[in-house]
């Protein structure tokens, strides 16, 4: 017998355990240890995912074709995009810088786009496979969104600090804002996204039990 069956529903922030007092799929009771709102499964889960996660793909292009940065200096301007920031430093033997750039903001981004397309299909397609294995998957994206916001704040960091007026200065490039789209959009969607729904498949739970 599953929490769904006896119309129980785990608090999202404290994880105790709630009756609710309305219809399986509808309303929501406040967690008597914390106050929060708890609800059966989040409404219209998969589509609120589906949008955040279709937009976040449109925004990662130009946030990979257009300059994060501009580099002012009494020479001219230049410009850089994230891959070109990643060859600067390899080319400049900081290899560990490069790899951590590479990492937080071409690696990070595409795999938990990835995982949550997969997250996504498997739940549509009422897949029982690897369901602990999804389940693992969804925390990982959790765990490492907050990592796709290092180019950002480097940015950020340095146009506050190299600031000479008439030697260097740095200024945001468009992709930055593009950029922190596609981490913020990306974020809601792993936000809207209901790991619950990957236990929801009847036909699973029927075979488990045989």
């Amino acid at each position: 017998m599953r929490a769904i069956d006896k119309n129980i529903a785990a608090c999202p922030t404290c994880h105790n355990l709630v009756q609710m007092p309305f219809g399986k799929q509808k309303g929501y009771a406040l967690c008597p240890r914390c106050d929060s709102e708890v609800y059966m499964r989040k409404s219209d889960a998969v589509q609120k995912t589906w949008a955040l996660l279709l937009a976040s793909i449109v925004f990662y292009i130009p946030a990979n074709l257009l300059p994060m940065m501009h580099v002012i200096t009494f020479a001219g301007t230049e410009s850089d995009t994230i891959m070109s920031g990643v060859f600067y430093f390899i080319s400049d033997k900081s290899y560990l810088i490069a790899f951590v750039i590479f990492t937080a903001s071409i690696f990070v981004p595409i795999l938990k786009i990835l995982i949550l397309i997969y997250l996504l299909i498997s739940v549509q397609k009422r897949s029982c496979m690897h369901r602990q294995r999804r389940k693992k998957l969804y925390v990982l994206t959790e765990i490492i969104g907050r990592w796709s916001m290092v180019d950002v704040y480097v940015v950020g960091v340095m146009t506050a600090l190299v600031h000479f007026a008439g030697l260097t200065e740095i200024k945001p490039g468009i992709g930055a804002n593009f950029f922190l789209l596609v981490v913020i959009l990306t974020m809601f969607a792993a936000m809207s996204f209901d790991p619950k729904l990957i236990w929801d498949i009847k036909e699973c739970n029927e075979n488990r039990e045989q």
